[in-house]
């Protein structure tokens, strides 16, 4: 049985939380993520180039806020394939309406809630179960010399995270990303 395409904007400028339709039986269900039909239904032009995933064995991890700079700016669907986080998103487009606006949901494999981030945002998540799995799929290919991020702790941003710093697992390039009074540049609003 399916339900409806259920989507709804976030207070970032173009970022959508949708749940795909689910297709049940007795074994379980099938659904699509990222298909041209549905993303159209969501007026989103998004073509899909690169997947990529992670996988992180302790809740709590923090991966991000990642972005790529431009001229190699992703906009990226992403989706949890087992466990669940919190994710978030950092507006960083001059001459958005939310330009510096965080904002964050849950997303779980349970929920099946997948999230659209704009080309020109950071995103980046922290783990809420153990053994979670992450995917997501952008619409241009990964370009280390352009990869950068916001220190995912920035007071200035008052992201509500989930767990306390000091419970956080975080890598040492993130732990390492400047605040984002520390970035050099913007993105121009609209640009991809």
């Amino acid at each position: 049985m399916a339900g409806p395409l259920e989507s709804h904007r976030l207070t970032v400028a173009g970022a959508i939380a949708y749940r795909p339709d689910r297709f049940s039986d007795d074994r379980g269900w099938t659904g699509e993520v990222h298909a041209p039909g549905l993303l159209a239904a969501l007026g989103l032009d998004f073509r899909p180039v690169q997947e990529n995933q992670s996988f992180s064995e302790r809740a709590g991890t923090v991966r991000g806020l990642h972005f790529q700079r431009a001229p190699h700016t992703q906009a990226k669907i992403v989706r949890v394939a087992a466990g669940a986080v919190w994710s978030v998103i950092l507006d960083l487009r001059h001459g958005s309406p939310s330009f510096e606006t965080a904002t964050g949901l849950r997303q779980s494999a349970a929920n099946g809630i997948c999230l659209h981030v704009p080309a020109g945002c950071a995103h980046g998540v922290m783990t809420l179960e153990d053994n979670t799995v992450l995917n997501w799929t952008s619409d241009a290919p990964f370009k280390g010399e352009a990869a950068d991020g916001v220190f995912w702790n920035d007071p200035a941003l008052d992201i509500d995270w989930p767990m306390a710093a000091s419970a956080a697992s975080v890598g040492d390039r993130d732990a390492q990303l400047p605040v984002l009074s520390g970035q050099p540049y913007r993105f121009k609003a609209g640009t991809a």
